[in-house]
C-alpha cells in the first residue's frame, strides 16, 4: 500500500462527509491499493471507499452512482481529486460499458458498498424510510415505477411474493391482503399509512426492529431491481478485472450476501472436487477467482458502536485468475429474480 496522502485533503464537496462507510479500513486492506494502480468504486454515495481509496497511494479511481444526486454532490471531491477521479451516473449493469467507455476496461481492484446509503435514508422526500412521512417513493434515479406504483397496482399474489422473496416477510400473505383491501378505500400515496398499517395487521412483538421494516426493504429492492443489477455488476466486475485483480463487496442483508457468497463459491470452486472424477464426468471450469483467508469479514465491536448501521454488514474479497469469465448459470439468475408462477395453475 503507497503512502497516506491525507483523506482530509479530498473533501466531500467541500465539507464533512455525511455518510460513514462500513468496513472501510477493512476494505482497502482486501484492495491493496499502490501507485499507479485503477480502481472501480461501483457505489460513490459519498465518496467515502474513493477517498480512503485516493488516500492511500497515488491511484486513479472510476466511480459510478446510479442516483444523480450522489454524482452532483460529489462533484467537490472530482475537483479536489485533480484529474485522479472520474465520477459517472451509471447502474451495476452499466459498469463494463462505462469502464471501456472510460479507459477502465482492465483494472486492479473493484469495489461494492451495497444498499441504500445514509443520504437516501435521512431524506424523507425520498421515501426510502417510515421514520417520518414522506411520498411512497424508493426510486435511486427518480425514474421508473415507484414504490407507490407497485403497491396499488400490484395484483395481490405479486405484491405476496416481493415482500416474502425480497423481504423475508413470513406475513407476506397479510399484508398483501390487507394492502389489497385498504387501497380500495384510497391508495397508499406516503410512507407513514403503509408502515402503520403493516404495523397493525403484523405485529413483532418480540422484536426491536419495526414490524414494516421488512417489507419497506422488498419494496425498495423490488422498484430499483436491487438483486437483478447486483448480478449484473459482479459479472461484469469478472470480465473487466485481469488476472491479479481484487473484487471486495459489502452486503448489508442476507439476500445481497448469500448472492455474493453464491457467485464467489461458483466461481473459486468451492464444493468442488476436482482431482477425482467419475468416468466420462467433465471436469469443472477453471477457477476464475480465489477467495483467501476467513470470510465473511464482520465489523468490529468498536465499529457498530459507534455506527449501528454497521451491524449486519459483512464483506467478501476474491482474487481474480487468468481463467476466462464463467456463465452466470440458472441457480444464480434465480436468486435475483421472483419465481415465475404458471397461471394455468389453481
Amino acid at each position: 500500500m503507497g503512502k497516506d496522502r491525507g483523506a482530509d485533503q479530498l473533501p466531500a464537496d467541500g465539507g464533512p462527509v455525511r455518510h460513514v462507510p462500513v468496513l472501510l479500513r477493512e476494505a482497502v486492506e482486501a484492495l491493496r491499493p499502490r501507485d499507479g494502480g485503477r480502481y472501480l468504486d461501483g457505489t460513490f454515495g459519498a465518496g467515502g471507499y474513493t477517498r480512503a481509496l485516493l488516500a492511500a497511494a497515488d491511484t486513479s479511481v472510476l466511480a459510478l452512482d446510479r442516483d444523480p444526486a450522489a454524482v452532483r454532490d460529489g462533484a467537490g471531491l472530482v475537483e479536489a481529486a485533480r484529474g485522479r477521479l472520474t465520477l459517472v451516473e451509471a447502474r451495476f449493469s452499466q459498469l463494463e460499458d462505462v469502464a471501456r467507455a472510460q479507459n477502465f476496461a482492465r483494472c486492479d481492484g473493484a469495489v461494492f458498498d451495497i444498499g441504500v446509503s445514509s443520504m437516501q435514508f435521512d431524506q424523507m422526500e425520498r421515501g426510502f424510510s417510515f421514520r417520518g412521512d414522506g411520498p411512497l417513493d424508493m426510486r435511486m434515479e427518480g425514474r421508473g415505477l415507484s414504490a407507490a406504483d407497485i403497491v396499488n397496482e400490484a395484483d395481490e399474489e405479486t405484491l405476496a411474493d416481493i415482500l416474502y422473496f425480497y423481504g423475508e416477510e413470513r406475513a407476506s400473505r397479510r399484508i398483501a391482503r390487507a394492502i389489497a383491501h385498504d387501497r380500495k378505500i384510497a391508495p397508499f400515496t406516503s410512507t407513514k399509512p403503509l408502515a402503520e398499517m403493516i404495523a397493525r395487521v403484523a405485529p413483532q412483538r418480540h422484536s426491536d426492529i419495526h414490524p414494516a421494516t421488512k417489507s419497506f426493504q422488498a419494496l425498495r429492492i423490488a422498484v430499483n431491481d436491487e438483486l437483478g443489477e447486483l448480478l449484473d455488476g459482479l459479472a461484469a466486475a469478472e470480465r473487466v478485472l485481469p488476472e491479479d485483480g481484487r473484487l471486495v463487496v459489502v452486503t448489508f442483508h442476507s439476500l445481497e450476501d448469500r448472492m455474493v457468497k453464491q457467485f464467489l463459491a461458483a466461481r473459486s470452486g468451492r464444493g468442488e472436487t476436482r482431482s477425482r472424477r467419475l468416468p466420462g464426468e467433465a471436469a469443472p471450469p477453471p477457477t476464475s477467482f480465489v477467495c483467501e483467508g476467513r470470510q465473511p469479514i464482520a465489523p468490529t465491536r468498536e465499529e457498530t458502536a459507534d455506527n449501528p448501521r454497521a451491524r449486519s454488514a459483512k464483506l467478501r474479497h476474491a482474487t481474480r485468475t487468468a481463467a476466462p469469465p464463467m456463465p452466470l448459470g440458472d441457480k444464480l439468475m434465480r436468486l435475483a429474480r421472483l419465481p415465475v408462477r404458471d397461471k394455468g395453475k389453481v
